[in-house]
């Protein structure tokens, strides 16, 4: 069983600031980082550090090279990567004394992917395997219903969320990931029991995992909403939590975990993760995770 991700690479630069830019401001940044990322490089690589045999699908740019040979490096298989002498994705982030982000993302060749490489890539998938998707490549919900008609599994993470996500074929996938804001959008609901209640109404078949930031995570299941609390740790970048976060869960529930025993594992990477600078260089080890959750705990 693998786990084919056709998910976005990124460039992201990084910008140590005192406090959030405002309209028409202009400050200095304390602190400038080039780093890997993307959500969908984010969690292949928790997926490989959780042990998982993932292979990530989608373009690398000209200026984009060395995304690849970090994802080798970290364990992600990257067979199903085209080039492309167009500008990679890219991500412009700023990161406060609390640790908290704000991002701008430029597409570039995460938006290149086409039918036909959709088509030849799920050619390589067998029956138990997993297709993952996030919302920053194009053709999201083409690689959704391809899957779907093949009798593939799909998980998908619904950020960045846009209104696009509404026409997606939610009804098909097996794990939807999606935070507070992403999951209100969706549900048109405030409350997170509400927000799970309404997503699994409408997409009975699915697991609703709703993370919560400080206050954990919720999932909506087949038998009810299970809860998790968050480790409580001071985080230095939060960057690439929720990547980290997908990465580990799905790993849980692939070999065999139940629901809560794969949200406290989850939450335990998440922590670790956020107590490091950096996005994919932040995620840990799935024997980091079980040397330091007792620790956490």
């Amino acid at each position: 069983m693998k786990v084919i991700n056709f998910g976005s690479l990124n460039v992201d630069y990084v910008y140590k600031v005192d406090h959030f830019l405002q309209p028409g401001e202009t400050c200095a940044a304390l602190k400038r980082e080039v780093c890997s990322g993307g959500k969908g490089l984010n969690q292949s690589v928790a997926l490989a550090k959780a042990g998982v045999s993932v292979y990530h699908a989608g373009y690398a740019g000209s200026d984009g090279r060395f995304l690849v040979e970090l994802m080798k490096e970290k364990g992600v298989m990257t067979d199903y990567i085209r080039n492309s002498e167009e500008s990679n994705g890219h991500a412009i982030i700023q990161v406060d004394e609390k640790g908290q982000n704000c991002i701008l993302l430029h597409p570039g060749t995460n938006h290149l992917l086409t039918e036909a490489y959709i088509d030849e890539i799920l050619a390589f998938a067998d029956k138990d395997d997993v297709i993952l998707v996030q919302n920053e490549t194009n053709l999201v919900g083409e690689i959704v219903r391809r899957a779907a008609e093949k009798g593939l599994r799909v998980a998908m993470n619904a950020a960045p969320m846009g209104e696009e996500v509404r026409s997606y074929p939610l009804e098909k996938l097996s794990w939807l990931f999606v935070n507070e804001i992403e999951g209100g959008m969706l549900s048109n609901e405030t409350d997170p029991d509400k927000i799970l209640r309404k997503l699994k109404e409408n997409y009975p078949k699915t697991e609703i995992v709703l993370t919560l930031g400080g206050d954990g995570a919720a999932v909506a299941g087949p038998d009810g909403i299970y809860r998790c609390s968050a480790f409580h740790v001071k985080p230095i970048d939060t960057t690439a939590a929720g990547d980290t976060f997908t990465g580990f869960y799905l790993e849980g529930r692939l070999k065999g975990k139940d629901i809560t025993a794969s949200a406290k594992w989850a939450s335990a990477a998440s922590a670790i993760a956020i107590q490091r600078p950096g996005a994919a260089d932040s995620i840990p080890s799935a024997s980091e995770v079980k040397k330091e959750t007792e620790l956490l705990c």
